[in-house]
C-alpha cells in the first residue's frame, strides 16, 4: 500500500465536535479506503484538570501561536487523556464492525520528537523563557508500523503524542496529521474542527474561505485567528509535504468527514 488512496483525518479535540457521529462517518469511509485517524484531547484534559483542581494554563509564543503549559504533572494528565480518548474512539469505531488499534503507549507510538527545553512566551507582556514544559517538536513518523496496520485491515488510532528521550510529548495535533498525511503520501488530509472553515474575518458569517490555492498559503495564515492558525499551518505543512487536497471541515454535523471531501468547508490545493 504504497499511496493507495490513504486518507487521513483528524479529529478535533475541543468541545462541540460531534465524535461519534464524526466516527460513524470515517467506519463508512473507511469500508472503501484505508483510513487514519489523528485526534486532540483537548476537551478531555479540561475537564480531567477540573476535576483534580488543575487550572489550565496557556504559553502564547511571540508569534502569536497558543499551547498548553505542560509541565510534568499536566504531562502525565495529558498522557491519561490522551489514552481515554483513544479507546473511546476504538470502540465507536468498533460499534460500526470496523477495527481500529490504538498506539498510545511508549512501545507503540509512531510520532518521534524532541522536547523544546526552553520555549519563549509572552508573559504579562514580557518574553519570558520556559523550561519545563514536556511539548514537543515532530521529527520522524514510523511509516512501516502504519502501513503494516493498514495492511492488516486495521484503522490506526493517533493521538496528538511523540516518543523522546525525555519520555512522551504532547505535540499540535493538526501537525501531528499533516505529518502522518505527508510521510505516507496520503491523498487527502480532513481536518475536523467546531468550525465551518477558515473565515477572511471570523466575525462576519459570510467571509468563508472555500477553496485556498498552492501560492495563497501566506494569504490564509494571514486570516486565521486563534486555533485556526495552527489548522492552516497543519494544511501549509501537508500540502508541502505533498498531500495533494486538505479540507479543514466542520465536526459538529452529520457525516462531517463525507461532507468535507465533497467540498464543505475550506479546501486547500497542492496544485
Amino acid at each position: 500500500m504504497e499511496n493507495n488512496n490513504i486518507l487521513v483525518v483528524k479529529l478535533g479535540g475541543g468541545e462541540g465536535l460531534d465524535m461519534p457521529r464524526s466516527c460513524a462517518d470515517i467506519a463508512r469511509i473507511a469500508q472503501t479506503r484505508p483510513v487514519v485517524v489523528v485526534h486532540g484531547v483537548s476537551a478531555k484534559m479540561n475537564q480531567m484538570c477540573e476535576d483534580l483542581g488543575i487550572s489550565v494554563q496557556m504559553l502564547t509564543s511571540p508569534s502569536g501561536h497558543s499551547s498548553r503549559y505542560t509541565n510534568p504533572r499536566i504531562r502525565d494528565i495529558f498522557v491519561a487523556a490522551a489514552r481515554a480518548v483513544n479507546e473511546d474512539i476504538i470502540e465507536w469505531l468498533a460499534t460500526d464492525n470496523i477495527h481500529a488499534v490504538g498506539l498510545t503507549h511508549e512501545e507503540s507510538v509512531v510520532i518521534s520528537g524532541e522536547r523544546k527545553q526552553a520555549l519563549r512566551a509572552v508573559v504579562n507582556g514580557r518574553v519570558r523563557i520556559i523550561r519545563d514544559d514536556y511539548s514537543g517538536r515532530i521529527s520522524a513518523v514510523n511509516r512501516d508500523c502504519l502501513l503494516n496496520r493498514l495492511n492488516s485491515g486495521y484503522v490506526p488510532v493517533l493521538p496528538p503524542m511523540a516518543i523522546s528521550r525525555d519520555g512522551l510529548l504532547n505535540i499540535d495535533g493538526d501537525r501531528a496529521s499533516a505529518a502522518v498525511a505527508a510521510e505516507l503520501n496520503a491523498d487527502e488530509l480532513v481536518i475536523l474542527s467546531n468550525v465551518q472553515g477558515l473565515f477572511r474575518d471570523f466575525s462576519d458569517s459570510d467571509s468563508l474561505v472555500p477553496q485556498v490555492s498552492r501560492n495563497q498559503l501566506s494569504q490564509a495564515m494571514d486570516w486565521a485567528e486563534g486555533r485556526m492558525k495552527r489548522k492552516v499551518l497543519g494544511a501549509q505543512e501537508a500540502i508541502e509535504g505533498g498531500v495533494q487536497r486538505v479540507i479543514i471541515g466542520d465536526g459538529r454535523i452529520s457525516h462531517p468527514v463525507t461532507n468535507a471531501l465533497c467540498g464543505a468547508g475550506t479546501t486547500f490545493l497542492g496544485n
